[in-house]
């Protein structure tokens, strides 16, 4: 399931006293799921899958509203569904999500506006958490500690606030510190992340090989 936003079209019934959404274009975030959601019909969903897990954390903190589309593995998603509105939602230990949610509006898909650029800051965040533990386990190595498993260092954070706790971590470069600081696009923070762990890397593995060629003397 891919996670998308469209724009859509709100669909009243002809017979409708309440009008005046007709043709209204909004912006949804949409779930493709293998069922049918009808306005007034309750849905329980539990979500677990990392992009719609982030996608639900912005969703609480909005109107509460996503559109629900029937999807199947042969014929792909349908053009109309409804919109769902969370009415109740728990966040459970393990980062799952529980809702409670309630069909409002039938809504047209008109156009897919944005479908994968979370999933392209969620690859730079994974990128650059397998860089610092690269980077962990050499530095250990390199100053005479256990070489222990580094633990998942983002499992608890969507990719901005990973973002920041990266930045943190660069102590001793306060210019760059701010210059991370002061970016508002989280992929670009990233990606400067990403070459500042790719270089200190680079430095790591080359003091780490210098130290065994002096040690096998």
């Amino acid at each position: 399931m891919r996670r998308s936003t469209v724009k859509c079209s709100l669909s009243p019934d002809k017979h409708q006293n309440e009008i005046s959404e007709s043709n209204k274009l909004v912006e949804l975030p949409v779930f493709p799921l293998p069922l049918v959601l009808f306005p007034g019909a309750i849905l329980p969903l539990q979500i677990f899958e990392f992009r719609y897990r982030i996608m639900m954390h912005t969703l609480l903190q909005s109107d509460l509203r996503f559109g629900v589309i029937y999807s199947d593995n042969s014929n792909g998603a349908v053009e109309v569904g409804c919109i769902g509105e969370v009415v109740k939602h728990e966040r459970l230990n393990d980062d799952r999500y529980f809702l409670i949610c309630k069909g409002q509006e039938r809504f047209r898909v008109m156009n897919l506006t944005s479908s994968s650029g979370q999933e392209d800051v969620e690859s730079l965040a994974v990128e650059v958490e397998n860089y610092m533990k690269d980077v962990i386990k050499l530095s250990n190595r390199l100053n005479g500690k256990p070489e222990k498993e580094t633990q998942d260092l983002w499992r608890n954070l969507f990719p901005t606030p990973f973002s920041f706790f990266v930045g943190s971590t660069f102590e001793g470069a306060p210019k760059e510190q701010q210059a991370l600081l002061e970016l508002e696009d989280t992929a670009v923070r990233l990606k400067s992340e990403r070459e500042t762990m790719r270089n200190t890397l680079n430095y790591l593995t080359a003091a780490s090989a210098v130290k065994d060629v002096f040690q096998s003397f």
